[in-house]
């Protein structure tokens, strides 16, 4: 269903492609707490393409890599001739005659979008300044596993619309689940993906809305998610950002707000006394170590499906 097709964004998947995903991530951590997971990669080669530091984007798709059979051939921009003037799509070219696929991340969402032009290999989305869907399918498994259930649950974004708040409107808004997103204003998510979701919203039963008071907007919630402030590349904003942003933190008050089996998500790395207190970051509602393993058995899914087929 989904071997050979580029994953760029989460809207690139429908309802059932995005379930068939999970169903497969779920077996292939089965499989893997038994033993030697099958070797749907045997003999192919997959390019981690980084322009950005990571440390569980990374290791998580190295090792998703090695489990399947692969080899994993870890690329730093700065290394590559494209650091010398070569053009993208000439690299694109080169490295898709090469390898199997091409798992990027990168500052720029146009150039995964020029890569999979003249790459004719899968490119996956490892993080961009628009989307990180990977991280989602991560997210995905998490709720799944936490609540036992996707569609009704009413998810609570709080903190920055950045990429993964982006991929998560449209994951929400495609499988079901009610989403609000909780921003300070100036700093809510893309407007585009945003009315994208509300429209995906509407076909499957879901709701997506902004709600600008974090604790209005915890009312009730079964999940609460947030992220680092500052995003990489954003350190000149970093002061103004904290400023803004201190009603937004994840404490103790904000989360007596939600149910009272309410799950806490944080995608990692954390910055304990910003955006979540080390007291709900290390409480019983946190479910960012699940969701940081996670990552892991969502890189096998992604890569199993869209190399391997499902």
């Amino acid at each position: 269903m989904l071997a050979g097709r580029d994953f760029l964004s989460v809207s690139d998947l429908s309802r059932d492609e995005i379930q068939s995903l999970l169903d497969l991530a779920v077996r292939l951590k089965s499989d893997s707490k038994q033993g030697p997971i099958e070797h749907r990669l045997s003999d192919k080669v997959v390019g981690l393409l980084f322009e950005k530091p990571s440390t569980r984007t990374r290791a998580s798709f190295e090792t998703a890599v090695y489990q399947l059979g692969g080899q994993a051939m870890y690329l730093r921009a700065d290394e590559l001739q494209l650091s010398r003037g070569e053009p993208l799509k000439d690299t694109a070219r080169i490295l898709g005659a090469y390898l199997n696929a091409v798992v990027i991340r990168t500052y720029a969402h146009e150039n995964l979008i020029e890569f999979a032009e003249y790459a004719p290999v899968p490119i996956i989305n490892a993080l961009s300044d628009l989307e990180h869907p990977t991280q989602i399918v991560a997210d995905l498994l998490t709720v799944l596993e936490a609540k036992g259930a996707l569609e009704g649950i009413k998810f609570v974004w709080v903190g920055d619309g950045n990429n993964v708040c982006n991929s998560w409107l449209l994951g929400a808004a495609t499988l079901g689940m009610n989403m609000v997103a909780s921003c300070p204003k100036g700093y809510e998510p893309d407007k585009q993906i945003l009315k994208k979701s509300e429209s995906l919203a509407k076909n499957s039963g879901g709701n997506v809305k902004l709600v600008t008071n974090p604790l209005k907007a915890a009312d009730g919630a079964d999940v609460i998610y947030t992220d680092v402030w500052v995003s990489m590349g954003q350190d000149k904003e970093r002061k103004k950002k904290e400023r803004v942003f201190k009603p937004y933190q994840i404490n103790a008050k904000l989360v007596s707000k939600a149910k009272t089996d309410v799950a806490v998500m944080h995608c990692l790395p954390a910055h304990r006394g910003l955006e979540i207190t080390d007291e709900v970051l290390e409480g019983p509602r946190s479910v960012a170590w699940k969701q940081a393993e996670n990552k892991l058995h969502g890189a096998r899914a992604v890569l199993a499906a869209f190399l391997g087929g499902s």
